[in-house]
């Protein structure tokens, strides 16, 4: 079982890619929470652990915790991350 780490960061529309962002421009949303997040990921089948007290390498200033997703398919994180930032948009519609 492959333990995949999910950064609100990935799915910021603030960002660019060079700065974090992981999703096109149109699945990217505004201020991403791992709350959020982590309902996505269980939306889209997977186990999903939220851990608040960490920060992203890229924005060490800023503690928005992250989300470790259990994949038992080895599915690519990429390809986890899309189905995820699809979800997230469908959650704030």
């Amino acid at each position: 079982m492959v333990e995949n780490v999910i950064y609100p960061a990935y799915f910021d529309a603030a960002l660019s890619r060079s700065n974090g962002r992981r999703v096109p421009k149109e699945l990217a949303v505004e201020d991403p929470e791992v709350d959020e997040i982590a309902k996505a990921v269980q939306q889209v089948g997977y186990d999903a652990v939220v851990e608040r007290d960490v920060s992203y390498a890229r924005e060490s200033h800023r503690v928005r915790g992250r989300v470790l997703v259990k994949n038992p398919e080895d599915d690519s994180k990429n390809d986890i991350v899309q189905a995820v930032a699809a979800y997230v948009n469908a959650l704030r519609e």
